[in-house]
C-alpha cells in the first residue's frame, strides 16, 4: 500500500512584545515572545499530477471569505516574465515586475473595503504558493486564534504557517511523514521559512523589521537591539491574560510622536530609553534564571511584575497609552495583577501576567469584567515551539 499526502498543514504562533516597545527604535533592548494563539494555514490536494483544468483557491475561514483563480489563468499572468523559477530552497524577493503579475490576478477580485489588509495577505499568500509550489492545483485554507491588527502579529504567523506548509508540501523540508502529529524543524530548515516568511511580510507591511517573523518561526523568546537577535531559551514558565482593547492605532504616527518627544526633551527621553534598556536586560535574566519550587517561582514572578509596572510608566512618559488601555491596568489592578501594554500602543493590546498560584476562579472574574467593558480577553502562554508542520495521507 503506497500512502501519498494528501494535506499539509503549517502552524505558527503569535508574537508579543514583552518589554521595550518604541525604546528599540531608539537603541535599547527589547524582548519579544512567541505567544500561545496560532494561525494554520492548510493546504489540501495532490499537486503531483497535473491538472490543466485545475484551480488554486484561499479560503480565509475566519472571515468567510474564499478566492479562486483558474491555473491556466495565473500561468497567462506570469508569461510576461522573461523568467520565473520556481525553487523552494532559492529565497528570492517579490519584484516590481511579480508584484505587477499578482495584482493583475488580485484585482480579478473582490476583497470588502472595511476589512484593511485582506488583499496584501491574500497577495503574499500568493507570492509564496507560486514561488515554493508552482502552477498547481490546490486549495490553501487559512484559520486563525490571532486578532487582526492588535500588535500580536497576525500577518507574520500566517507567512511563517503558510511558508511552512508550502515548503513541506514541496517536499524541499524533508521530513519524515508521521501522520497526525506535529513536527518541529531543525534550526535550518526553520531559517529556509523564516526568510520565505520575511519575503512575504516585506509584501504586506513594505519595510517590516524581521522581528514577528524570527520569532513565529523559532519561537521562545528573542532580544533584540539595534538590528541585532538573540534567541533566548524560554526556561521560566508565564502564562498572560491577553486583553484586545479593540481600538485601532496608527503605529507610524506613535513611533513618530515619541521621536518627536525625544527632539524637545533629548535628555529626558534619553534618561526614559536608558531605564527601558535596563528593564529589558533585566526581565531577559529572570526568564532564563533556574527556579526549584513554587517559591522560586514566585520571588521571580514578583520581580517581572515590578518590572511590567516600571516599564508602562516609561512607556506613559512615551506618551503611547490610551484612556482604553488605563482602563484594563485599573481593572486588573483592583484584582491585585499587574499589566502593560504591548506593541504600539495607543489602543491595541494589553498584558497581564497571571502568577502560578493564581485561582482560576479570580481569572474568570478579571476575564468577565474585561468583558463586561467591550474588550476581548484570551488566555495564553509565552514562549514555546515556533513553526511546526502536520501531514495528512491517503492510501492507494
Amino acid at each position: 500500500m503506497v500512502h501519498k499526502i494528501a494535506e499539509v498543514t503549517g502552524r505558527a504562533p503569535g508574537k508579543l512584545i514583552l518589554c521595550g516597545e518604541h525604546a528599540v527604535v531608539h537603541g535599547s533592548t527589547a524582548l519579544a515572545a512567541s505567544l500561545g494563539l496560532y494561525t494554520q494555514v492548510r493546504i489540501q490536494n495532490s499537486i503531483s499530477t497535473a491538472e490543466p483544468d485545475g484551480h488554486l483557491t484561499i479560503q480565509l475561514t475566519d472571515m468567510n471569505m474564499h478566492f479562486t483563480w483558474p491555473i491556466k489563468r495565473i500561468e497567462a499572468a506570469f508569461q510576461s516574465l522573461s523568467t520565473f523559477d520556481v525553487d523552494p530552497l532559492s529565497v528570492k524577493s517579490c519584484s516590481p515586475d511579480i508584484m505587477q503579475c499578482i495584482a493583475a490576478i488580485v484585482d480579478e477580485q473582490e476583497f470588502p473595503e472595511a476589512i484593511i489588509g485582506v488583499a496584501a495577505g491574500v497577495s503574499a499568500l500568493l507570492f509564496l504558493y507560486i514561488s515554493i509550489i508552482g502552477f498547481k492545483p490546490a486549495t490553501v485554507i487559512v484559520a486563525s486564534d490571532i486578532p487582526l491588527g492588535s500588535g500580536l502579529g497576525s500577518s507574520a504567523a500566517l507567512c511563517v504557517a503558510g511558508s511552512g506548509a508550502m515548503l513541506a508540501f514541496s517536499g524541499a523540508l524533508d521530513l519524515d511523514v508521521l501522520q497526525g502529529d506535529w513536527l518541529s524543524l531543525k534550526e535550518k530548515k526553520q531559517e529556509i521559512v523564516n526568510k520565505w516568511a520575511y519575503e512575504g511580510e516585506k509584501i504586506i507591511h513594505g519595510k517590516p523589521s524581521g522581528i514577528d517573523n524570527t520569532v513565529s518561526t523559532f519561537g521562545n523568546l528573542v532580544k533584540f537591539k539595534s538590528g541585532h537577535l538573540v534567541h533566548i531559551p524560554n526556561v521560566f514558565p508565564i502564562k498572560m491574560l491577553i486583553t484586545n482593547t479593540k481600538v485601532g492605532r496608527n503605529t507610524k504616527a506613535l513611533v513618530a510622536g515619541v521621536s518627536e518627544r525625544a527632539l524637545r526633551h533629548p535628555q529626558s527621553m534619553m534618561a526614559v530609553f536608558t531605564a527601558v534598556n535596563a528593564i529589558s536586560e533585566e526581565m531577559a535574566e529572570i526568564i532564563q534564571a533556574p527556579f526549584s519550587d513554587d517559591i522560586s517561582i514566585s520571588e521571580q514572578e514578583g520581580k517581572m511584575e515590578e518590572l511590567m509596572e516600571m516599564n508602562q510608566g516609561l512607556l506613559q512618559c512615551m506618551g503611547v497609552s490610551h484612556s482604553a488601555i488605563e482602563a484594563v491596568l485599573q481593572t486588573t489592578s483592583r484584582y491585585k495583577l499587574c499589566s502593560k501594554l504591548t506593541g504600539a500602543g495607543g489602543g491595541g493590546c494589553v498584558l497581564t501576567l497571571l502568577p502560578k498560584l493564581l485561582s482560576g476562579k479570580v481569572v474568570d472574574k478579571v476575564k468577565a469584567d474585561l468583558e463586561s467593558q467591550g474588550f476581548q480577553c484570551f488566555l495564553a502562554t509565552i514562549g514555546g515551539e515556533g513553526v511546526q508542520v502536520c501531514f495528512q495521507c491517503s492510501s492507494s
